[in-house]
């Protein structure tokens, strides 16, 4: 996320999240398009997805070109920049900054698979060379 929309705060609800997640599939690409690919599994309406693409428009978060008589969005920050942000921001808020006890808490309610521990493991040694 560029530092202009960290220091602003502007978050990205999840209704907002879940049309970023099209966007980062498939761009650039129609409201109508966001619309087929989102709306039916989430009840929305076409109206809905504007108003998400107007607001994510908004926070500089996602850009616009013309097509015709329409536009084409496309995302301006890279999903891994948003994922590293956020996750920041959960560690910070709901674990004092630490994120040892996260991984305990994952552990504890068994969120984490053997896969997980296994995936976990390689970073932690690689990230130790």
């Amino acid at each position: 996320m560029s530092q202009r929309n960290q220091n602003r705060g502007e978050r990205i609800s999840e209704a907002e999240h879940a049309v970023m997640e099209v966007l980062w599939d498939t761009n650039p690409i129609s409201a109508s398009d966001v619309c087929e690919a989102i709306c039916a599994e989430r009840d929305w309406s076409i109206a809905t997805v504007k108003t998400l693409l107007s607001r994510l428009v908004q926070k500089e978060v996602v850009g616009t070109e013309p097509d015709g008589r329409k536009f084409l969005y496309r995302p301006l920050i890279e999903r891994s920049d948003y994922v590293g942000v956020e996750s920041r921001r959960l560690v910070d808020r709901l674990f004092g900054g630490r994120a040892a006890p996260l991984f305990a808490q994952l552990a504890e309610s068994e969120a984490l698979t053997d896969d997980d521990l296994a995936e976990i493991e390689a970073l932690l040694r690689e990230m130790r060379k």
